[in-house]
């Protein structure tokens, strides 16, 4: 019966659209364009990128308050906005872009990471005989392909393994595994293959070994996915289109009951002015059914946002260039485990959720996370709440179906809508399919408004801002040009590709004999202080836009990016003639985000429950009165200085404010003994892990002659 289905689908390629009550469900059959991309359209004309000029954004906001009627309107800068504003633009239309936050400020910075066909809709498809699943997985494959070839820089193949835990499951993963390999035809990465047990955790090493029978390992892409956003934006708007940020749609401007602009306001400075188009497209993700109704506050929704969860652990916990596919999760849900800028991610959940500009992870989800990943490492490495770097929630917009009893059943394919007023809706889709999504609303776009499109769409193989004349060794040239670190300098290559070098002719002077130049803002991660010089030029006009979009610091770990905002803030604030006021601001502002982040249950992890035997409290709470040198029943920062002098070491003070402001919960600027006693049962217990008390309690422990046990990195 499998083979049957798997016969019928592979043979099964239907074109075409289906109609319904002013709606469109748009097939993934390509549009008309050519199945291949050959070359660099942007490449074949008389100019390149390098030609045109990005202007900053107070051109942009000069341009979009000139009063001219544009083409096209896109509301909304994530991926599909951007990608339909150079879909646009790229076809000769005049376009306008706003986006109430920053690019890719949403959903489309909180993904998987991955650039995928999507392995388990295609197994929707056989088991289900689900022709639309499968051409949405055909599609992806086209589209993921198209990705790796325009943003070379900013993409990468990643192997990732499916292990196998029954002999009878070897043939059935097999079979769907390589027909995912089929499906992608010319544009296959890398074909599948199957390796043994021991080859298996030779790959994999962290994997759980027992019951192993083998492993399947399969391609897919892997990229940046918010940079991925900024780099069709800034193309973009090289393109000629007029993009801004920070400019928020307060109403819909209407002409005899059909729309033709909107009302928007620069949320930084308060200015509301109108920009007027042939066409409105609403491109806002989960907000989709908010615009909507500002055209008709009696449609009812057609968004069913789901919520999705991930979190970064260290890099320790997966290889630096193999991912990890469990396809059956305790309730059914798929989990992703991938080695992604230094770090590991893992995710996803997947349930319904309310549409908020702030969704924030529970700890039942990053509970739930732990709890499946640690069943499929071994034993020898232990999955610690402690290890959680960052979290954060991503509202995936679905398409609801009324048919739909959970999210998880809903099709991730895309749906236009052409309104009575005629403003054009792309709601549904994912990431992989930005620009399918974006050839298609443009279309409808087109022939809604009557508007003059000789070229039709040219994004297929149209090279990424970055990407022209990047070349996988272009950073040794940063190191030798510039002495710039090697680090340092393959982070600037895969972030900005051939635009790298104007970014480390930026780079401040170390005083050093190495690196000659690049000052890093946090030491543990290769973002240097010319990221952020260089940022405002890409658009970035708050504290939260560097640490979240133009680097990913907010996203790798929160507590790092805690630690590298003053001096964000202090060169954005030199930059763009920030007060006092404004600082503080934009201080309290990222601190906000990063609680969403992650940073709030980060902090709050602390405040567990004391788990220590009778034996374990009285050994601590010998070591606690050691370091309180005062003998007044709380350690402060001169104790701590005292303590690392008779250790031989020195601190300076504000590493000791900082390791303090760790363990005290109460904010008195100093640590009590049940603060102290907090921490130990928590670092035992792998609620707290890498901390630099446990570190010192363990050197006072050795002073002491005590017995030093350690557990999850700790004391």
């Amino acid at each position: 019966m499998l083979a049957h289905k798997l016969k019928l689908v592979a043979g099964s390629l239907l074109a075409g659209t289906v109609g319904y009550a002013g709606w469109t469900l748009v097939s993934n059959e390509g549009g008309g364009e050519s199945e291949a991309f050959e070359g660099r359209k942007v490449s074949e004309g008389k100019r390149t990128h390098k030609d045109l000029i990005i202007p900053t954004r107070a051109e942009q906001l000069n341009s979009l308050q000139g009063g001219e009627q544009y083409d096209i309107l896109v509301i909304g800068g994530g991926v599909t906005g951007a990608g339909v504003a150079l879909d646009a633009v790229t076809r000769g239309l005049n376009v306008a872009l706003v986006e109430k936050d920053d690019f890719s400020s949403g959903t489309s910075s909180r993904s998987t990471k991955l650039i995928h066909g999507g392995v388990r809709y295609l197994q929707k498809a056989i088991m289900g005989f689900d022709l639309e699943q499968y051409r949405l997985v055909r599609e992806a494959l086209h589209e993921r392909a198209n990705l790796l070839e325009i943003a070379p820089h900013l993409s990468r193949p990643l192997p990732i393994m499916l292990p196998i835990y029954s002999w009878w499951q070897v043939p059935y993963f097999w079979c769907g595994i390589k027909l995912y390999d089929f499906v992608s035809g010319k544009k296959l990465v890398k074909s599948s293959f199957y390796v043994s047990k021991a080859k298996a955790m030779e790959e994999f090493p962290m994997l759980q070994k027992n019951r192993l029978c083998g492993a399947l390992v399969y391609y897919d892409g892997q990229h940046n996915d918010a940079r991925m956003n900024l780099a069709i934006a800034l193309t973009a708007a090289r393109e000629g289109a007029k993009i801004a940020n920070h400019v928020e749609v307060l109403s819909l401007i209407k002409e005899k009951d059909l729309v033709k602009g909107a009302h928007v306001r620069d949320t930084l400075t308060g200015k509301e002015w109108n920009i007027f188009a042939k066409v409105v497209i609403n491109a806002t993700g989960p907000f989709t059914d908010r615009i909507r109704h500002m055209d008709n506050p009696e449609v009812p929704n057609i968004c069913q946002p789901s919520a999705g969860v991930h979190i970064v652990v260290p890099d320790y916990y997966s290889p630096r260039t193999m991912g990890l596919l469990d396809p059956s999760t305790s309730d059914g849900r798929v989990i992703f485990f991938l080695p992604w800028e230094g770090k590991t991610i893992a995710g996803t959940t997947d349930s319904p959720t309310d549409v908020t500009h702030s969704p924030q992870p529970t700890e039942e989800d990053i509970r739930f996370i732990l709890k499946e990943i640690k069943d499929y490492l071994s034993p020898d490495l232990s999955v610690r709440r402690g290890d959680v770097l960052a979290a954060w929630s991503g509202i995936r917009p679905l398409v609801s179906d009324p048919n739909s009893k959970n999210t998880q059943s809903i099709s991730r394919n895309h749906v236009i809508e052409v309104s009575n007023s005629k403003m054009v809706t792309i709601a549904g889709g994912k990431w992989t399919t930005y620009r399918a999504m974006a050839r298609d609303t443009v279309d409808k776009a087109v022939s809604v408004g009557g508007l003059n499109d000789p070229r039709g769409c040219q994004t297929d193989g149209f090279i990424l801002e970055g990407g022209e004349a990047w070349q996988p060794t272009s950073f040794i040239r940063l190191v030798q040009d510039y002495g710039i670190e090697v680090e340092v300098a393959q982070y600037l290559s895969k972030t900005y590709g051939d635009k790298a070098p104007r970014v480390a002719e930026m780079a401040q002077f170390t005083g050093r004999r190495w690196p000659v130049k690049g000052k890093r803002i946090v030491e543990e991660f290769p973002y240097i202080e010319a990221n952020v010089l260089y940022a405002i030029k890409e658009y970035a006009c708050t504290a939260i836009d560097v640490i979240a979009r133009r680097t990913s610091l907010a996203f790798l770990d929160v507590q790092a990016a805690e630690e590298a905002l003053p001096r964000v803030v202090e060169i954005m604030g030199k930059e763009l003639g920030w007060s006092k006021d404004e600082k503080k601001k934009q201080i309290s502002e990222a601190r906000h985000f990063l609680e969403t982040m992650g940073l709030q249950i980060h902090h709050e992890v602390r405040n567990v429950e004391i788990k220590l035997s009778y034996q374990e409290a009285k050994r601590y709470t010998q070591i606690f009165k050691s370091l309180d040198k005062d003998n007044d029943g709380h350690i402060s920062i001169y104790d701590l200085k005292r303590a690392l002098k008779d250790m031989g070491e020195t601190v300076s003070d504000r590493e000791l404010r900082d390791l303090i402001a760790e363990v005290d919960i109460n904010k008195n600027a100093t640590i009590e003994e049940e603060e102290f006693l907090q921490l130990m049962s928590a670092i035992r217990t792998g609620e707290v892990a890498n901390s630099r008390m446990a570190e010192i309690v363990r050197r006072q422990q050795q002073e002491m002659g005590l017995p030093v046990r350690r557990s999850g990195g700790g004391v």
